[in-house]
């Protein structure tokens, strides 16, 4: 059986972070992936669709010491679904991305230039960013942020 989520998105605000009683940290935050299509008079839509990610203990420091709103990130991790009581005692329900790993995928401003000449990849990568990463990062370009 196979748990795996794979985001490459936008943050949608700062990590929140916090310590559980027993010291382990803890991290919140939202990513943004958008979705275009052409409806039905031919005309293109974008869909965003919001995820809540939580990434746990040194994971979880650095999401907090390197994420920060409007940021371009990848995301691995599993999809979990937790149930609590609201302060009226009324049942919900949560889906949230669990972070494994992550990878910041950062843009460079338009006026970077390397060796005298322009940049033409905005995308810059982790030593272990694919190709297909970067091809995916860099058809991102009308998200909201």
């Amino acid at each position: 059986m196979v748990n795996k989520v794979t985001l490459i998105g936008n943050l949608g605000r700062d990590v929140e972070m916090r310590r559980l009683e027993n010291g382990s940290a803890v991290a919140k935050f939202s990513v943004a992936t958008n979705e275009s299509y052409k409806d039905k008079n031919n005309e293109w839509q974008t869909l965003t669709e919001w995820h809540d990610v939580i990434c746990w203990r040194a994971l979880a420091e650095r999401a907090e010491s390197q994420l920060s709103k409007g940021k371009l990130v990848y995301i691995e991790g599993k999809l979990t679904h937790r149930k609590f009581k609201d302060k009226e005692g009324i049942d919900r329900y949560k889906t949230e991305v669990v972070a494994g790993t992550f990878r910041l995928l950062e843009r460079r401003e338009a006026q970077n230039f390397a060796d005298g000449q322009r940049q033409e990849n905005n995308a810059v990568p982790s030593p272990k960013t694919t190709q297909n990463e970067l091809k995916q990062a860099e058809d991102g370009d009308d998200l909201p942020f």
